[in-house]
Formats: C-alpha cells, sequence, structure tokens
C-alpha cells in the first residue's frame, strides 16, 4: 500500500490527514482514550501534541545558520503584524457598521478571535515542507499573536499584561536547537529529518482536541468565518511575501489559520465583562468551527500557491 505517497498528494497531506483522523476518532469514539489515560496510548494520540511539538520546533532549530537568524525574527516580525492588524481591522469595522450582532450572523469578537490568531502548529507543517529553516522558525515569533490580548486590546481592554512568560518559553526550543546546530554539524544533520517527520505525530493528538460537532453548532456562519479568515488573513500574508520578494511568497498565506486556543478567547471576555454570555456561546461555537475550516483549506491554498509560482517560473525565465 501506498499510504505515504497517497497521503502527500492531498494539499498539505502530513498535516491535514491525521489532524482530520484525529478529529473523526474523537467525534465517534470520545471515550477511547479516558479509559487508557495515563497511558502511551493516550499521550502519542490525545495529550502529546505540545512536546511533540517542541521536539520539532528544536530540530528545525538546529537546522538555521546563525547568519540566517535575522532574517527569521523578519519573517516572524512581519506574519505577526499582517495577521493581527487585519483581523483587528475587519472585527473593528464589522463592530463599527454593524454592532456587536455582527454580520450575517458571524459576531465581531468571533471576527477578531479568528483572524488575529494563527495555528502556529498548521504554520510550523506549511513551512516545513515548502519553506526553509528560517521560515519554521518564524513560529516563535507568530505565537505573540496566542491567546485573547490582540482580542482585548482591539475591545479597548486597559492594562490587559502579555505572557511574556509563554512568548519565552516558545523560543527556548528553538534557540537551543539553533546553538547545538551552529556548535556541531553532526547534530544539525542528526535532527533535520525530525523536521519533517514528526508533523503527522502532533497533527493528530491536535486533531484529536476537536470534534465534528463544531460544525453543526455554528452553524453556516462558522463556516463562512473559516472561509474569510483563509480568504482574508492568507491573500494578505502572500500579497505582503510578493511584495518584500520573500523566496517562496505561498508562505505567507500560511497564516490564514485560527488556532485552537482561539475559541477559549470568547470566554475569557465574557469572564472579564467585556461581553455578554449570550454573545460568547455563539462566538465560541463559530471560532471552533473556523478552526476546523481553515485547518482545511489553508494548506491547500498554500499548496495551490506554491504550485501555481513553480508552473510560472519557467514561463518567466524564457522570457
Amino acid at each position: 500500500m501506498s499510504i505515504m505517497k497517497s497521503v502527500k498528494k492531498i494539499p498539505g497531506g502530513l498535516m491535514i490527514v491525521p489532524l482530520l483522523l484525529g478529529c473523526i476518532f474523537n467525534t465517534f469514539f470520545p471515550e477511547f482514550f479516558t479509559y487508557f489515560n495515563g497511558t502511551f496510548t493516550t499521550h502519542l494520540w490525545k495529550t502529546g501534541a505540545m512536546p511533540i511539538l517542541a521536539v520539532f520546533l528544536f530540530c528545525n532549530g538546529t537546522t538555521i545558520n546563525f547568519k540566517e537568524a535575522g532574517v527569521t525574527v523578519y519573517k516572524g516580525c512581519v506574519l505577526t503584524a499582517v495577521k493581527v492588524i487585519v483581523g483587528m481591522l475587519c472585527g473593528l469595522a464589522v463592530a463599527a457598521f454593524f454592532g456587536e450582532a455582527g454580520v450575517m450572523g458571524v459576531a465581531p469578537i468571533a471576527i477578531i478571535a479568528a483572524l488575529a490568531n494563527s495555528n502556529g502548529g498548521i504554520y510550523a507543517a506549511l513551512a516545513g515542507e515548502y519553506g526553509k529553516a528560517t521560515d519554521v522558525g518564524a513560529v516563535s515569533i507568530l505565537a505573540i499573536n496566542d491567546g485573547p490580548f490582540f482580542t482585548m486590546l482591539a475591545l479597548g481592554a486597559v492594562g490587559y499584561d502579555v505572557p511574556i512568560n509563554t512568548l519565552i518559553g516558545c523560543l527556548i526550543p528553538i534557540l537551543a536547537g539553533v546553538i547545538l546546530g551552529n556548535l556541531d554539524t553532526d547534530i544539525r544533520d542528526f535532527c533535520k529529518p525530525g523536521a519533517s517527520m514528526l508533523i503527522p505525530f502532533f497533527a493528530f493528538p491536535l486533531g484529536a482536541g476537536l470534534t465534528l460537532s463544531s460544525f453543526v453548532a455554528a452553524g453556516l456562519p462558522g463556516i463562512l468565518l473559516g472561509v474569510l479568515c483563509t480568504i482574508i488573513t492568507g491573500f494578505a500574508g502572500y500579497i505582503i511575501y510578493k511584495v518584500l520578494r520573500m523566496e517562496n511568497p505561498a508562505l505567507g498565506a500560511a497564516i490564514g489559520t485560527t488556532a485552537g486556543n482561539a475559541a477559549a478567547t470568547p470566554a475569557a471576555l465574557a469572564a472579564a465583562g467585556i461581553i455578554s454570555t449570550q454573545v460568547s456561546d455563539v462566538a465560541t461555537a463559530q471560532v471552533s468551527a473556523a478552526i476546523i475550516v481553515t485547518a482545511i483549506l489553508c494548506p491547500a491554498l498554500v499548496t495551490f500557491l506554491t504550485r501555481t509560482r513553480g508552473h510560472m517560473e519557467p514561463q518567466l525565465q524564457s522570457e
């Protein structure tokens, strides 16, 4: 059976196939991992996403040359700025013209939470598949949009502190990899396969944290939110990367996702008294749907743009 070849034919297959399998499994067999709680089975396919992702980031860090470190920070800052600014502006524009109820059933809070927060795991997987180590390393900067900080900032919540310890904690595995990889090239060669091999292993447990019922709860507004997130922020990143003449502009579109933790943002805002519980419940369902929709659409968009670029290059060179 040519399982690997079949998976790789699917846009972003190394990430999206195991993620969807995890989601489907968790939907129909939610008690399975509870039965094996605390065992290797649970750690591998339910709760192990973050440790495996940390190893993945370390392995990518070993492939980064010190001379290219500045490029990594530069790419991360560009992507973060595009994602946060575009997401905040879209949400604030809807709030200004349509109020708290939003447009077409999508609330402003849901728009900001979904559009201003990107899935670092999917970005890292796409960057690992189509980019360089400097592209993957940019996820350490991109992590700054995690959580409700920018959403609260957009809604005028004053005095909310950025979790600096979280940002530093995200950087350390990559920095450790960079240092060791530059001190010893044998370490770099040893860890290099992990930059792609580990992708399916953190994708499945990420999916196992979701359920297909998110689509039913959110309805069409939630699906629409996911589609708009990929189109608006994905193409915004692509255009900026193209203007800046990045080697593969398609990777700019890899920010067209919504992170899993974004689903908790509406509840955090409701707890702070910024929005009502009713609005929070609706927004949570919509953001949850956007998480799954963008996980499917964004890899497809990045793959399409990458292949389109590949087809165009020979024509440009012949001219």
